[in-house]
């Protein structure tokens, strides 16, 4: 028929041999099953955010597209049951001669189900009102039996400070909060790591939308408090900080630059000295955010190596004023900063792209799902 458009796409005895993959019909990418017998094919590209589907699994009938885990059935393209509005073309597919044909011509439409957009990806807009300051406390403990924490003790003072300067705080203790690891979907691709994060949007009970609601849009400074754990920030840091990756991802992929004049203080206690280094990393890393640092950035306290005698360790940190003047002091400085950047509104919305780490991708933006709509 003049409206048919069949393309050899390989050996059936080839393609047979595997459940799923990728293949090529002409410059069009697909996903090409096997099961029982049958090929099934459709379109390679995700209605999610473009994930490759001919790299993932199937599951009964549904191809699992790699990414974010969106399902759509292998011969129809329609989404799982409950989703089915959610469709990728689907093309006709024989096999004659031993040789696979899809017919191009037969594709049918890629359709969306309307999907309410994350409240985080909302645009970020700098509401009226006083200097906020979010402190970010990163002690792991047990909160059934809570312990002292110094870092914890001097964030509080830090915070407790703000009234007095006009400004507005609020506390966020990450061992309250329950979060999941970083699942490595930038190790899958740039792309796949997205903001809002995928899991926060994939999961409504992970609680790391409230870090991400206070950093990216609420707070203008931030102060983030950590133990010293073996010479390194606390595990929860880290797990916050690799969590932290979507929001500079956002530069790499969409050169969004989502931290705007805002500013970065640190509070670092350690019963053994490593304080210039956890200090450095932190540094780099909310750099690398975007924010942006006062002069003398962080205060910090450790005894050294052979002081091991931490219940004397604790109460030095409870009871010194010096301490509690320098955190408070801190938060003065990230205060005065912050409405000075707001006052001038100079931040960049996009950024000089050569040496930084979010180099643009030495790729093509992907315009496929607009070619197939």
């Amino acid at each position: 028929m003049a409206n048919e458009n069949w393309i050899d796409v390989g050996a059936a005895t080839e393609l047979s041999a595997t459940p799923l993959r990728r293949v090529k019909a002409g410059d069009r990418e697909l996903a090409l099953s096997f099961k029982d017998g049958r090929f099934g094919v459709v379109s390679n590209t995700c209605n999610h955010v473009g994930g490759p589907l001919g790299d993932g699994t199937l599951a009964g009938d549904y191809i699992n597209c790699p990414w974010h885990n969106w399902k759509f059935h292998r011969c129809t393209g329609l989404g799982e049951p409950g989703f089915e509005e959610d469709a990728v073309p689907a093309f006709a597919v024989k096999v004659e001669n031993g040789r696979v044909l899809v017919d191009m011509a037969s594709a049918t439409k890629r359709t969306r189900k309307p999907h309410a957009p994350h409240p985080l990806s909302r645009k970020i807009e700098r509401a009226a009102g006083p200097v906020r300051v979010a402190g970010i406390a990163t002690s792991p403990m047990d909160e059934a039996n809570p312990r002292f924490s110094g870092s914890d003790h001097l964030l509080r003072h830090a915070l407790a400070s703000c009234a007095a300067h006009g400004a507005e705080s609020r506390m966020i203790r990450l061992s309250e909060l329950k979060f999941r690891a970083c699942e490595g979907y930038y190790s899958k691709a740039a792309h796949a790591c997205t903001w809002p994060c995928s899991i926060t949007q994939m999961d409504e009970s992970d609680q790391m939308d409230r870090v991400y609601e206070a950093l990216v849009h609420w707070a203008d400074a931030i102060i983030v408090a950590t133990p010293i754990r073996w010479g390194a920030a606390s595990s929860l840091y880290f797990k916050m900080a690799e969590r932290l990756n979507c929001v500079q991802n956002a530069i790499t992929i969409r050169d969004q630059v989502l931290i705007r004049n805002k500013v970065a203080g640190f509070i670092i206690v350690g019963g053994q000295d490593n304080i210039q280094g956890v200090a450095g990393q932190m540094l780099g890393f909310f750099a690398e955010l975007g924010f942006i640092f006062p002069q003398f950035p962080y205060v910090a306290h450790s005894r050294g190596w052979s002081s091991e005698d931490m219940e004397r360790n604790v109460e030095l940190v409870r009871a010194s004023a010096e301490l509690a003047e320098g955190a408070a002091m801190l938060a003065r400085r990230c205060i005065d900063l912050a409405a000075r950047l707001i006052a001038q509104d100079e931040a960049p919305t996009t950024i000089e792209r050569g040496g930084r780490k979010a180099h643009t991708l030495e790729m093509e933006k992907d315009k496929r799902m607009a070619a197939e709509a």
